[in-house]
């Protein structure tokens, strides 16, 4: 399950890309850099990178995308990863991006683009390439800029636009000396002018309502790339891209692109039946590739899949009941085993398939965090928010979901660019670092104090589509330490371990139990801090700690040495205790989320801050969860911007009160922010010294760190299934496709 934003350039994120994240990254704005602060990205491209004449001409690939585009138009709401996919191979973009994430002048289309004038007002000037034709012959130019501009400058309400930033900055737009030459004007200044037009369509579509909203959902009659859009099947699932034969251009080394809606799920199944020539992986698939090629020219049978969890025992006690008396028992048994002995078979054959594929891995440009919802209850306080931040070890919970991939463990510092970015530089330190006695103290100061007396704690509601798992602690939804690891490595703490430090626990506490009885023969005994205990009492409650995941020790008598690694006494205030609700999503591919989701309820845990952990339906967790509010604390992704002033404003802007009391919250889902925060956004967008915006951009990035909403946390893994063969193709990291240069290696001669 991977879930993606909108188009290139888009303001406005889809709700499908907060569970997990993938890429959807624009030109970053300025010219400048700070190549000393910004580094490098954390990881480099893995796409087998060849020259174009080791590559075959013709062949055709096969894609795969996680749904059929909604509408081929970018600049709507319903947008998404697949329509961002098809503009980028067959519609112009003045600017694309390279493998750090910084704009590239594209040649094809544009020969020049500069800011010529600033005062009074801010003109830039395009110089178009004169090849630079649209598929119906007429060249690129003016009109097509023009028409554009008039359908997103927000002043007709007639076009369904999601978004116009930086459009709705335009006073006019000119022609030059020819079509060719394109004066465009802005009313107000405008930084991140490179964003624009990125991709651009022709004035067909752009030109009226009736054709922006309607005409472009379906198809696309004219486009302008080294592939032509050919046909899109909504029953079989796929849009086939074709060569394009007016490309002006390199020419595109492949016949055909066919792009194939396939879920996550179900790639590796698809790869081992051949549908599928490049696919990006969840966790589960890669692992799967992963057995795939150690298992290679091994004898006997698989150590994973179905059947490898058959210990001597269970197969004893499967003979047993295949040959006893109940003659039910044992045709069901036979059966079961006779159903084991296929799909046994099936993924062997299926493995054995996937051998011919590889593992490409990278880095996306995009960070996970964990959102923390001010608008209400605890978190509402500052001082409550810094302290579950501080209480947090950042590294620790990358190492959790990269170092099992062998990918670089490093956190991400930022939360509006990301290393290898010119805008990029580390403001954690507005926060500061992982502190345990200063995240207690700041609960401390906000009154939350341990031991306190609290209300009965009523029945823990289910949501829609979802499940109250208690108070979590690296559970699985069985209850079960460790059911949600990452797939490719162990998990953060074994069963085993858990269980000793229960007994240990146990044995502590009923030792202090005997003691008391034998002090008060008639029964009664001493009350501790923790309430009156028994043995019977005791046995209960650890039992009933054992079945929700709880820390272990938490029902010693007070005085009582817990076992190493407990948890702080947990905390209460007005009778209340400190309780947050965890919410996360539940289907196939967020195993890495809840395995992280683990690690920080457990560190919560330590500075006394417990968790109810409700793991919901993928397809309520945003609109159900994240976008309505109803979470303390959630895990999801947002796609580094290139245009930080004009992208990251609406998701850290200062949420409104409506006139029905609800809060306008943009895309700040935290509901955290501040009037000085809008204020350098808004500096930073009308400001054309590329040093001064940077400036102005760390100012913001500081400010939002020392507001904790929102607390970055590491890069979200790229993973993508290719054949070997294939070159120029598989995790592109922050470049964006040449598709032009995907092809196939050409086969060498003995």
């Amino acid at each position: 399950m991977l879930h993606n934003p909108r188009r290139p350039g888009a303001a406005t994120r889809s709700a499908a890309f907060l569970v997990s994240g993938a890429l959807a990254v624009t030109a970053l704005a300025g010219c400048g850099s700070d190549d000393d602060e910004a580094g490098t990205p954390s990881a480099g491209q893995d796409i087998a990178p060849a020259a174009r004449d080791r590559i075959e001409d013709g062949g055709s690939l096969r894609w795969a995308i996680d749904s059929m585009p909604g509408t081929l138009n970018t600049f709507q709401a319903d947008a998404d990863r697949t329509t961002g996919r098809i503009a980028g191979a067959v519609l112009p973009s003045m600017f694309r991006l390279d493998a750090q994430g910084r704009p590239q002048r594209d040649a094809d289309y544009l020969e020049k683009a500069e800011v010529i004038e600033t005062e009074p007002k801010q003109v830039v000037q395009y110089k178009l390439n004169q090849k630079a034709v649209w598929s119906d012959g007429r060249e690129i130019g003016a009109p097509d800029f023009a028409a554009q501009w008039r359908a997103l400058s927000g002043k007709d309400s007639a076009f369904w636009t999601a978004h116009n930033a930086g459009y709705d900055r335009i006073e006019k737009i000119e022609r030059g000396a020819d079509d060719l030459e394109v004066r465009v004007t802005f009313s107000k200044p405008y930084a991140d002018w490179r964003a624009l037009f990125s991709p651009l369509y022709p004035k067909d579509v752009m030109g009226t309502p009736d054709s922006f909203n309607d005409g472009a959902r379906r198809r696309l009659k004219v486009t302008a790339g080294p592939f032509d859009l050919d046909s899109v099947d909504r029953d079989a699932k796929k849009v086939t891209l074709e060569r394009n034969l007016r490309w002006w251009g390199r020419g595109a080394k492949l016949d055909k692109v066919v792009l194939t809606a396939v879920p996550r799920a179900k790639r590796a199944t698809a790869l081992a039946a051949g549908r599928l020539d490049l696919a990006g992986l969840d966790l589960g698939g890669a692992e799967r590739l992963a057995h795939a090629a150690r298992d290679q020219g091994a004898s006997g049978p698989l150590t994973h899949g179905p059947g490898s969890a058959l210990t001597p025992a269970k197969a004893l006690r499967s003979w047993a009941i295949a040959h006893g008396e109940d003659e039910e028992a044992a045709d069901e048994e036979i059966a079961a085993r006779e159903k084991t002995r296929k799909a046994v078979k099936k993924y062997a054959k299926e493995q054995a398939n996937l051998h011919g594929f590889e593992v490409r891995k990278s880095l996306e440009p995009a960070f996970t965090q964990l959102a923390l919802n001010g608008a209400e209850g605890p978190l509402a306080d500052e001082r409550v928010r810094r302290a579950v931040a501080r209480a947090l070890d950042r590294r620790h919970l990358a190492e959790v979901a990269l170092k099992p991939l062998g990918l670089p463990v490093t956190t991400v510092d930022n939360h509006l660019a990301l290393a290898g970015q010119s805008a990029y530089s580390d403001n954690s330190n507005a926060l500061g670092d992982q502190d345990t006695a200063e995240a207690q103290a700041l609960l401390a100061e906000a009154g939350w104090v341990p031991g306190g007396p609290v209300e009965e704690k009523k029945e823990k509601p289910k949501t829609a589509g979802g499940q109250a798992d208690g108070d979590a602690q690296g559970d699985g939804e069985d209850g079960k330490p460790g059911d949600h690891a990452p797939l490719l490595g162990p998990g953060p703490v074994a069963a085993a371990q858990h269980t000793a430090l229960l007994h240990q626990a146990d044995a502590v506490q009923l030792r202090a139990a005997d003691k008391e009885k034998k002090k008060h023969p008639g029964g009664h005994h001493k009350k501790s801090g923790h309430g009156e205990h028994t043995a019977e009492s005791l046995g209960k409650s650890t039992a009933r700690y054992g079945s929700q995941g709880g820390a272990p020790g938490a029902y010693a008598p007070m005085g009582t040495a817990a076992p190493g690694g407990a948890a702080a006494g947990a905390l209460a205030k007005d009778g209340k205790p400190l309780t947050l609700r965890f919410v996360l999503p539940s289907g196939p591919g967020s195993e890495q989320l809840r395995s992280v989701a683990d690690e920080i309820t457990r560190m919560l845990r330590k500075i006394g801050v417990r968790t109810d952990v409700m793991k919901v339906d993928d397809e309520s967790y945003f609109k159900d969860h994240i976008a309505s509010g109803e979470y303390d604390l959630a895990l999801y992704t947002w796609p580094a911007s290139a245009y930080p002033a004009t992208d990251g404003r609406p998701i850290y802007a200062k949420p409104v009160p409506a006139a029905d009391g609800s809060l306008t919250v943009e895309q700040n889902y935290t509901r955290v922010g501040t009037d000085h925060i809008d204020q350098l956004f808004d500096q930073a967008i009308g400001e054309l010294d590329a040093d001064e915006e940077r400036s102005l951009m760390k100012q913001a990035d500081a400010q939002i760190w020392a507001a904790a909403g929102s607390i970055p946390l590491y890069q979200r893994p790229e993973l993508v299934a290719a054949r070997p063969d294939l070159a120029n193709a598989g995790a592109f990291g922050f470049q964006e496709p040449e598709y032009e240069d995907i092809g196939y290696l050409k086969k060498s001669r003995k």
